[in-house]
Order: structure tokens, then sequence, then C-alpha cells
């Protein structure tokens, strides 16, 4: 299979799990334990993209003075990649490789609907699980 060939789309995962600025590193470690998830995004109130938090940001806070009780605002990594659901798994895949990142929100086209709340996620075992499917 060629990745260029194959759009996010048709892969990314729909309904981002999300969690507001304010959640506890513990209620999110909860969430992503409960729900099987290595990372979700972290939205503002009026619903958009934020930051994301992965299994790795909350490991990295283990053991810090009240860890617990940190804000999900103060360990989310906020730089946010932005990719279309027109983009390439081939492109998604560079990105990923370039900026260092496991997972991807996917945000709607402009002029359609919310563009800066996410309508789907990307992550590095999604695009294994395609190279392995073909």
């Amino acid at each position: 299979m060629r990745l260029e060939n194959k759009l996010l789309r048709d892969v990314m995962t729909r309904g981002v799990v999300t969690v507001p600025l304010d959640a506890t590193v513990k209620e999110v470690a909860t969430m992503l334990s409960g729900q099987g998830l290595s990372g979700v995004a972290v939205i503002s109130p009026e619903g958009e993209a934020m930051g994301v938090i992965s299994d790795m940001d909350i490991l990295k806070v283990i053991g810090k003075d009240d860890w617990e009780n940190l804000p999900a605002e103060s360990i989310m990594t906020s730089h946010i990649e932005i990719v279309k659901p027109t983009s390439t798994l081939g492109e998604a895949a560079r990105i990923m490789r370039e900026k260092h990142i496991h997972r991807l929100l996917i945000f709607s086209e402009r002029g359609v609907g919310a563009s800066q709340r996410p309508i789907g996620i990307l992550s590095t075992s999604d695009i294994v699980r395609e190279v392995a499917r073909d």
C-alpha cells in the first residue's frame, strides 16, 4: 500500500476523547486507563483544541509534589500540528517522524464546521495497522 494514496479521513478515529484544561492528572490517567487510550485532546471551554496529553506526559510528572492534582493544562503538549482529513497517511507519517510525535489531531477543512475543534485523531499505531493490513 502506498501511504500517499490513503486519506486520513479513511483511517482516523472519529469522536475524539477530550478533557478540559482544568482536569486533574489523576482524572486524565483514570480516563486513559478506563478507555484503553494512550492520549487525549485538551480543550478550552469553547471546545477548541489547546493541546494533547499522552500517557508519557503523565509518566513524566508522577512522583512530583501533588502530581495527581496538577491541571491538564500544566502537562499537556501545547504545540498542535494542524492536519486535515484530506491529508494522506504519508504526510502524517512524515510529520510524526520529523516532529517526534505519536498522535495527530485531525481538524475539519476551513469553512466546514469549527476549524479548531478536532474531528478525529490518528496515532502511530493506526499507521502501522494500515501498513500491515495491505
